[in-house]
């Protein structure tokens, strides 16, 4: 039984409404979101909450009534025969326990179905219309009731069908959803940033701004995908269950989700879920979730649909990895070669279970070309362990006291005149003698990406120095038991461990050394060009440009950087001090008649047994 509502209660469901609305226009209209879909998943539970708690404040025009967002008026307007609904959503374990628990209320038994869960695309749902087994019409969900015809659109994806594998008699209306991956994703910002065009904040918009596309000539050059996950009516079909459809699907020349899986009880199902959440950043396209059906068509119809979504189905929804903050203000680091990075400082917020307060902005040219401003409210995002980036501003947000990002002029640790080369979009300071400088390269000279020296990460770095015990490169190899053993959280033991992992390290490769040292623009391949070729530091060392240039595979800009570099007097006295206390590297000769010689080869993707290093 409801309490009674009062006016606070009706004029905040009205605002919810409102807010919903606009929120659910600009998403599905616009594709230009202006929070994330954690926070508008907030708002709409929220709505839900009070409607159910007052029934009586219920409107025909409530969000909670209808689906999707209104269809573009430049677009054709078309009924769907049975309407596209959308789905409740679950964002727990125990959320998913219950929908188990309210099924079997409905049905009134103990005897608890088979389920089959698939991956939630984060794409635009359509539905393509078969008349006798060709593609006839295809619409968007529109607000679930009336679409958008996209045909023409459609038609240019390439894994939509226009002719079914097998004879179909009448009417077929599948459902899918149209997404872009996160390659074709990457290659079409690309193209949008060379083109000076503004870049889209996701794939989920790439997709949709892709398909709602008036010219099919624009959709045709993007790179749209479709995979189906059901049909809106299997009554004529031999399918009995939603996982045998996904088979017959298959075999009808329509794509369906690998990932799909089956399981008697809903305890796999959690599991499932679980697994996709940790696999999620692994895969080639965006996932924000698992959709989880009944399996029987028969127990489909018995629990038959809500004003809004079926009963037998649930959408459970990861942790959102979008999120909006307030832009407090820019930091700028000073890396290993001088580069000048900006870091948007944030109010802190949790994306993705992570709190996050800080961002990467890369250059201050893309400060400028998003049009960030000091105080703005910002959309982020963090997509696996990546550092979180800042997508753009919410303009609609702004107060009028927001201020300008100046770039500075001057290092923002030894103050020396900031410069930027000819080509090179990155502003750095050129002082190699630059405190900032000489920390970060002594940290990737002990990292992984250099001689992985083990037992001395970054903080340790950090704090010997800070303590001026490690001030070059040199030092560390000068190291003494005492001057470890007392740093906090040390002991002899671990003084020790680490006294012998860097002698283990004074006879490198050469090609180590050389990507240890962070050289510009010399990584692993080039510094085992360099290794090939020269043989020892003593002959690299006294190179010139001209005999770098030599070497195939080295052009005229690392040529020019490696010739700056041991030309430097600093670099002369490094080398000289690491010759003085026994650190040789050497160099492995390189048998070049065997089968594979002169061959290339270049890997992608990812193995499940082996990292890609």
């Amino acid at each position: 039984m409801s309490s009674k509502p009062h006016v606070k209660h009706s004029e905040h469901i009205a605002w919810l409404k409102k807010q919903l609305e606009e929120h659910a226009y600009n998403y599905h209209v616009l594709d230009n979101p202006t929070i994330s879909d954690g926070e508008y998943d907030m708002l709409f539970q929220e709505l839900l909450r009070l409607e159910e708690e007052f029934p009586e404040l219920i409107t025909p025009d409530s969000p909670s009534r209808r689906v999707g967002g209104a269809p573009l008026d430049k677009f054709d307007q078309v009924p769907h025969r049975i309407p596209m609904l959308s789905l409740e959503n679950a964002f727990s374990d125990d959320d998913i326990m219950e929908f188990e628990n309210r099924l079997l209320r409905y049905l009134n038994t103990s005897e608890k179905p088979d389920y089959v869960i698939e991956p939630k695309l984060d794409g635009l749902a359509v539905e393509l219309i078969y008349r006798d087994g060709k593609l006839s019409q295809a619409l968007t969900r529109g607000d679930g009731f009336t679409g958008e015809d996209v045909t023409a659109q459609v038609q240019t994806i390439a894994a939509v069908p226009f002719t079914l594998r097998e004879p179909i008699d009448g009417a077929l209306e599948v459902r899918g959803e149209v997404f872009m991956d996160k390659e074709g994703f990457a290659g079409l910002n690309l193209q949008r940033k060379h083109n000076g065009e503004q870049l889209f904040a996701n794939p989920r918009n790439a997709a949709a701004g892709s398909l709602r596309q008036l010219n099919p000539k624009i959709t045709a050059g993007r790179a749209l995908r479709f995979l189906a996950y059901g049909v809106s009516a299997a009554d004529d079909l031999a399918a009995t269950s939603q996982y045998d459809l996904l088979i017959y699907l298959k075999t009808l020349g329509l794509p369906t989700n690998d990932l799909t899986r089956r399981y008697t009880s809903i305890e796999d199902v959690i599991k499932r879920y679980r697994e996709l959440q940790e696999i999620r950043h692994e895969l080639p396209y965006d996932i924000d979730g698992a959709v989880v059906k009944v399996d029987s068509f028969i127990l489909q119809k018995r629990l038959g649909n809500k004003a809004r979504a079926p009963r037998w189905a649930i959408a459970c929804k990861f942790p959102a990895t979008q999120a909006t903050t307030r832009l407090i203000d820019i930091r700028y680091q000073v890396g290993r070669t001088g580069a000048i990075t900006p870091v948007a400082v944030l109010e802190p917020i949790h994306v993705g279970g992570v709190l996050v307060s800080r961002a990467t902005l890369h250059n201050q040219e893309e400060i400028d070309r998003k049009g960030l401003r000091i105080g703005d409210t910002v959309l982020i995002q963090r997509a696996g362990d990546v550092i979180p980036e800042v997508v753009k501003p919410v303009i609609e947000k702004r107060q009028g006291n927001e201020k300008e990002i100046i770039a500075p002029t001057t290092c923002p640790v030894c103050h020396h005149p900031l410069a930027k080369n000819d080509g090179e979009v990155v502003t750095r300071c050129p002082n190699t003698l630059c405190e900032a400088q000489k920390l970060r390269g002594l940290i990737h000279f002990t990292s992984k990406a250099g001689l992985d020296i083990d037992g001395l990460g970054k903080k340790y770095v950090e704090k010997l120095f800070q303590e001026k015990i490690l001030r070059d490169i040199p030092d560390i190899f000068t190291l003494q038991h005492d001057q470890l053993a007392q740093l906090p959280g040390w002991g002899d033991t671990s003084a020790a461990k680490v006294l012998q992992a860097i002698r283990e390290k004074k006879k490198p490769r050469l090609s180590r050394l050389l990507a240890a040292l962070g050289i510009r623009f010399i990584g692993e391949t080039t510094a085992a060009l360099l290794e090939h070729h020269f043989h020892t530091l003593t002959a690299l060392a006294q190179a010139d440009q001209e005999d770098f240039l030599h070497i195939d595979g080295i052009g005229e800009r690392t040529a020019q950087s490696l010739a700056e570099y041991f030309s430097d007097p600093r670099t002369r006295t490094i080398l000289q001090r690491l010759e003085a206390l026994d650190v040789s590297p050497t160099a492995e000769l390189r048998d070049t008649s065997g089968k594979l010689s002169g061959l290339h080869f270049l890997f992608t993707g990812s193995l499940h047994s082996l990292s890609r290093d």
